[in-house]
């Protein structure tokens, strides 16, 4: 069970979205970080078989990406904006969107109800989908999209707008589903990747710009991380100097964490990096996000 991309490249007229993109997924949770527009919405249509890729190899789990309809039968796809027959209650737009996966009836009646349970909906079975939270929406978008048991689940930016509690529920759902399917978390949260996922990867202008660990990204600010305090008319001439990673505003001084090849002042400390001072130094700072 694995997803081979060999040099994938995307053009859209002039512009180009994706760059000779080298990347193996194994089951299990993976994570895509990037900032709004760096490709990875792209990508996750492209392994849905949504867009074409203008060149390179993409296999899933054996199977050449250009065989459409094999490819589909292994794919869950739960896009950025789910929104799905408004007007049907949930149990109705599932058992319709099972028909349209070719789900036999009698299995239907058996899934749904399943399904409903696991993304904690069954009560909701008759509720109008158009009267579902954003987080019920999401989790119904899960229940649809492993309705015909993919192997591989793509989930792009499922969080984003959610509340922390719904936040929590739904990554640990996706965790859950993760220990028998591959599936790929596309975001630009840094902390859904870091709570969830063993291994990212991080796109930029199209580009694979990082791939491996979150340990390994961690890695990547060793020793360039620093806590200090200044004064309030200081903040500005910092920013365009360093990288800052964190700000916390004292009684007469602002505490704030920066990415530095050295120590930026005498009174700098260094400190452990995190997942987020790592990602920052790799697209080069915050303006970027």
């Amino acid at each position: 069970m694995q997803i081979n991309i060999n040099n994938l490249s995307k053009n859209f007229s002039s512009k180009s979205a994706l760059q000779d993109v080298n990347l193996t997924i194994d089951q299990g949770m993976f994570g895509l970080l990037g900032r709004n527009g760096a490709g990875k919405t792209t990508l996750m249509r492209i392994l849905a078989t949504l867009l074409n890729k203008s060149s390179g190899e993409i296999s899933i789990c054996g199977i050449n990406i250009l065989k459409t309809k094999e490819i589909r039968k292994l794919i869950g796809y739960l896009p950025q904006d789910f929104c799905v027959y408004p007007n049907l209650s949930v149990y109705e737009a599932m058992d319709y969107l099972g028909v349209l996966s070719e789900v036999p009836s009698s299995e239907r009646k058996k899934i749904i109800p399943e399904l409903l349970e696991k993304v904690n909906l069954l009560d909701c079975k008759k509720v109008k989908v158009r009267a579902l939270s954003g987080g019920m929406k999401r989790r119904l978008g899960i229940a649809q999209a492993i309705l015909h048991n993919p192997k591989v689940l793509i989930v792009d930016e499922p969080t984003a707008g959610l509340d922390p509690k719904e936040r929590i529920r739904f990554r640990n759902l996706l965790c859950e589903l993760a220990k028998d399917k591959i599936v790929i978390l596309s975001t630009h949260i840094i902390g859904d990747i870091e709570a969830t996922c063993k291994n990212i990867g991080i796109l930029d202008n199209g580009s694979l710009i990082f791939k491996g660990t979150v340990q390994e990204l961690k890695n990547k600010a060793e020793g360039k991380v620093f806590s200090m305090n200044v004064k309030p008319d200081e903040l500005e001439k910092i920013k365009q100097q360093y990288i800052i990673t964190g700000i916390i505003m004292l009684e007469d001084s602002i505490s704030i964490r920066v990415i530095s090849d050295v120590p930026p002042s005498d009174s700098a400390q260094i400190r452990e990096p995190n997942i987020e001072d790592s990602y920052m130094l790799m697209i080069g700072g915050i303006d970027n996000v």
